[in-house]
């Protein structure tokens, strides 16, 4: 779907609100929490909306969108991410590949 002169994430969030159309619109945040939990491994926000739209089921679109959003701004930050206190942490492969990892490298000093 394309809208002249806005990108897709924005037509995308048009397309929902006026069409009822279910799509996540991936942001900065969707597209970092996605790969760190390891939900899709990509390298741009195009491919991980490719991945998502496939993987998450239509009912849980509008919740998927709004809880990674979320999550991705006041958890789960590009900078100084808050793992410790994450209930998803167990399962998080950022978490495992560099928070244990880290306090692995400490504990051996």
């Amino acid at each position: 779907m394309q809208f002249p002169g806005i990108g897709i994430k924005t037509a995308k969030v048009v397309a929902h609100v006026l069409y009822d159309k279910l799509f996540i619109a991936v942001d900065t945040h969707i597209h970092r929490v996605s790969n760190r939990l390891g939900l899709v491994k990509t390298t741009s926000p195009e491919k991980t909306s490719e991945l998502l739209e496939k993987r998450i089921p239509d009912n849980y679109k509008h919740l998927a969108h709004h809880a990674l959003v979320l999550f991705g701004r006041y958890y789960c930050t590009a900078r100084n991410p808050k793992c410790e206190i994450c209930k998803l942490k167990q399962i998080c492969l950022y978490y495992k590949a560099n928070v244990i990892a880290s306090k692995a490298k400490q504990s051996k000093k």
